[in-house]
């Protein structure tokens, strides 16, 4: 059973950044594509950004778009999620995704489309 770990969470002021990571116990990110996913308080869950296998392929919620930065190092087995600028409104416990892919291409936005799960990790940014 693949188990994902998220770390880097944390308290940040408004403007702030925080980097999380991303990385699986139990095998390899080998052909997944990895998302993160956020849950503010009282909300449901929603997409956040995703990537592909080849990291050839991003993508981004409009809310986040031109702050946070997803990539990854299957070197290391590893993706990170750069988050510049935050606000409030980015105050979530945020997940990270994986699902094996067919194509190295293919980057989902769907919490349906993925069958790995992390734990989540609370992010709290102050005003």
């Amino acid at each position: 059973q693949v188990q994902l770990v998220e770390s880097g969470g944390g308290l940040v002021q408004a403007g702030g950044s925080l980097r999380l990571t991303c990385a699986p116990s139990g095998r390899a990110f080998t052909n997944s594509a990895v998302a993160w996913f956020r849950q503010p308080p009282g909300k449901e869950r929603e997409f956040v950004t995703a990537i592909s296998w080849s990291g050839g392929t991003t993508k981004y919620a409009d809310s986040v778009k031109g702050r946070f930065t997803i990539s990854r190092d299957n070197a290391k087995n590893t993706v990170y999620l750069q988050m510049n600028s935050m606000s409030p409104d980015d105050t979530a416990v945020y997940y990270c995704a994986a699902v094996r892919t067919i194509s190295s291409s293919n980057a989902f936005t769907q919490t349906y489309d993925y069958n790995f799960w992390g734990q989540g990790t609370q992010v709290t940014v102050s005003s």
